[in-house]
C-alpha cells in the first residue's frame, strides 16, 4: 500500500524556467520517508501540490487513495501538515489559534493536544510571535498531530533548530509512527536526520527524482572507496559514480562495490556511505563534477 501515488506530474514555472517532472513517485504506508534535495530542487513545490496549494500542469496525485485536487477537503482532513512557512496570525495566542484550527478536523482530540503542549512546555496564553523558532515549530507539530492524521506531511521540520529541539521532533515522529501508525513524509536538507529515522528516501535534483527506495538497501548497495591514485585506470574509473582526486589519493562513490573490490582489493579502503554521501555523489555526477 502507498499513501502517496504520483503519476505523470509536471509543474512548470516561467520565471527561471524551472519544471518539476515526476513521471512516478510512490510513498509507502506506515513508514518514515525522507525527501531530500538542494534548495530549489522542487521539494516545497511537490508538497504544495500534494496539499492542493498549487495545481499541476499535467498528471495526478493520489493521497490515501483519493485525488488530492478533486477530493481535496477529504484528503486534508486526514493529513497533518507542517509547512516551512506556517502562516499563523502572529499576534494571536496559541489557545486562539488552536480554537481556529480544531473545527476543521472531525477527529480533533483535545486531550492529545494538551498532552503535546505539556510535553513541549507550550503556554496557551502566549502569543505566537513571542515564541522562539523551535517553539513555533513545536506548536505546528502539536496542531498537525492532534487530530490523529493518517499521513504527516512536513516541509523542513527541523531547519534552524538547535540539536536538542531537532532530536525532540525526531523522537515525536518515531513515537507517533509506532503508536498511531501514521505515515510520515518530510522534506529536509539535514541528511543526518534521515540517517537517524528514515526508512525510505527520495532524492530530488533539479525537479527530477534521482533515486528512491529503502534507505538501508540504498546505503548497502553503495560504498565510499578511498585509495592511491594509481588504482584509477580506464578499467576502474567508469565503476565510480563520482571521484575526487587530491595529491594524497582519491575518494569515490560506487554503486557496484563487489566489482570494485575484485579489481582494487585491499589496496583501497571501503566505507558504508551516509545519506549525504549518496546524495552528494549522485547530484555531483549529474552536474558533471
Amino acid at each position: 500500500m502507498y499513501v502517496i501515488e504520483i503519476s505523470g506530474l509536471k509543474k512548470r514555472f516561467e520565471k527561471g524556467g524551472f519544471c518539476l517532472d515526476l513521471p512516478e513517485m510512490r510513498v509507502p504506508e506506515g513508514y518514515i520517508t525522507g525527501f531530500i534535495g538542494e534548495n530549489g530542487a522542487g521539494k516545497t513545490t511537490t508538497l504544495k501540490l500534494m496539499m492542493d496549494m498549487l495545481y499541476p500542469d499535467e498528471g495526478t496525485i493520489r493521497i490515501l487513495g483519493l485525488d488530492a485536487h478533486l477530493q481535496g477537503p477529504q484528503v486534508r482532513a486526514q493529513i497533518g501538515y507542517v509547512g516551512s512557512t506556517p502562516g499563523y496570525l502572529a499576534h494571536a495566542t496559541l489557545e486562539t489559534l488552536k480554537r481556529m484550527h480544531a473545527p476543521f478536523y472531525p477527529n480533533w482530540d483535545e486531550a492529545l493536544y494538551r498532552r503535546f503542549c505539556d510535553r513541549f512546555s507550550l503556554d496557551g496564553k502566549k502569543k505566537y510571535k513571542d515564541l522562539s523558532t523551535g517553539k513555533q515549530k513545536q506548536f505546528s507539530i502539536c496542531i498537525a498531530l492532534s487530530h490523529h492524521p493518517k499521513l504527516l506531511l512536513m516541509d523542513e521540520p527541523t531547519a534552524n533548530l538547535d540539536p536538542l529541539a531537532r532530536q525532540e521532533i525526531l523522537d515525536i515522529l518515531t513515537e507517533e509512527l509506532q503508536r498511531e501508525g501514521v505515515s510520515v513524509f518530510f522534506s529536509t536538507h539535514i541528511t543526518s536526520d534521515l540517517d537517524k529515522i528514515a526508512d525510505y528516501v527520495q532524492f530530488l535534483h533539479h525537479g527530477r527524482l534521482l533515486i528512491a527506495g529503502e534507505k538501508d538497501r540504498i546505503c548497502e548497495g553503495n560504498r565510499v572507496v578511498k585509495g592511491p591514485l594509481h588504482l584509477l585506470t580506464p578499467e576502474t574509473e567508469p565503476l565510480f559514480v563520482n571521484l575526487r582526486r587530491s595529491e594524497f589519493g582519491f575518494t569515490g562513490l560506487t554503486g557496484c562495490p563487489d566489482e570494485v573490490f575484485s579489481l582494487l582489493g585491499d589496496e583501497a579502503v571501503y566505507e558504508k556511505p551516509t545519506v549525504e554521501d549518496i546524495f552528494l555523489g549522485y547530484t555531483q555526477a549529474e552536474r558533471g563534477h
